[in-house]
């Protein structure tokens, strides 16, 4: 019988923290009076609802890969950092059309990076936490020196313009961070985890065997039990956005800003009275003109608040994600 052997461990920093963001928003502005007709509403209606005025719908040329280069250019600008150091690309997205390959690994190779590691996560709106998640861990394990996350969407793809639960919700952008090694902790510890019983409260519409086995095929689109994912969402993500806080060691006083996923503002006032945040801090309405951007909002938010000097570098943020499946992340970050 051999004897054991032991195996040498990569191993990396003790901290990481987010070096830079990065943000593609389309060309194309889309206000809520395009589309009231198609639906039976109306601009008010809309803004009472969900707090949009309008949106970005990308247009042929603005590609999922191209709003993520573009995004991620920004960031690895932003954070000083050459392609060339990246060793892992996570894009999390629902649109991109292929089975396989990934997105990912096309991105990586327009940015030029020397033949990083690249993947996607699918995880709906909670995917670009998920993505900061598994970057941190791999440049703290040493897997991975730099790692670029990106959350990237065109569900104008995938969207129904004559459903009125859902058509006036989603959008189309590009968001990226680049996530290293740290001194001192710049991302906590992730709360996540999926609420299964609830699966089919945002869901593809068909499964794509049964549009291929139409007669008329048809892109299948997504749909939302609207009312139900409110209500789940309005109470539990402030449970697990206070778990965060408890995970990373800080209090609502201490929080400089909120940077909850941009599904409805309705949802995320209900949030910030649940959680009892104080007037001073930073709350993100990024989806007032921008829309329900799924993995892409938590970045193009965080982005516009640095951008708009709401947030500084330093100040501690709180992000909080959740979508299909339901899936659901949140961490605390401190802003690059």
């Amino acid at each position: 019988m051999s004897a054991t052997k032991t195996i040498r461990q990569a191993t990396g920093p003790a901290a990481t923290r987010l070096l830079g963001v990065g943000a593609y928003r389309p060309v194309r502005v889309v206000p809520n009076a395009e589309l009231v007709e198609a639906i039976d509403s109306s601009d008010e209606w809309i803004q009472q609802r969900s707090g949009i005025r309008s949106r970005r719908i990308a247009d042929e040329s603005e590609t999922l890969v191209s709003m993520s280069v573009a995004a991620a250019t920004e960031a690895l600008a932003s954070a000083g950092i050459a392609a060339g150091q990246v060793d892992c690309v996570i894009v999390a997205t629902v649109s991109h059309m292929l089975q396989t390959p990934s997105a990912a690994t096309a991105i990586a190779h327009e940015l030029g990076t020397e033949q990083a590691a690249a993947f996607d996560v699918s995880a709906a709106c909670a995917g670009f936490c998920h993505g900061v998640a598994l970057a941190s861990d791999m440049v703290r394990a040493g897997s991975a020196g730099y790692a670029l996350v990106i959350g990237v969407e065109r569900l104008s793809d995938v969207t129904d313009v004559t459903d009125r639960g859902t058509a006036f919700l989603f959008a189309d952008g590009a968001g990226a961070v680049v996530v290293g090694p740290s001194e001192t902790p710049g991302i906590g510890p992730v709360v996540w985890g999926s609420d299964g019983e609830h699966y089919d409260h945002i869901r593809s519409r068909e499964d794509w065997r049964d549009v291929v086995a139409s007669d008329s095929p048809r892109m299948p689109h997504l749909v939302m039990k609207g009312n139900s994912v409110f209500r789940w969402a309005s109470y539990s993500m402030a449970k697990v956005a206070q778990q965060a806080l408890d995970r990373a060691g800080i209090t609502v006083d201490e929080l400089d800003c909120f940077v909850p996923h941009q599904a409805n503002n309705r949802i995320t006032d209900t949030m910030v009275r649940t959680m009892g945040l104080p007037p001073s801090v930073q709350v993100a309405r990024d989806i007032v003109d921008t829309g329900n951007t799924s993995a892409a909002s938590i970045p193009l938010a965080l982005h516009r608040m640095i951008t708009e000097g709401q947030a500084r570098s330093g100040d501690t943020a709180l992000l909080v994600a959740f979508g299909a499946g339901l899936s659901y992340a949140a961490q605390v970050v401190v802003v690059p």
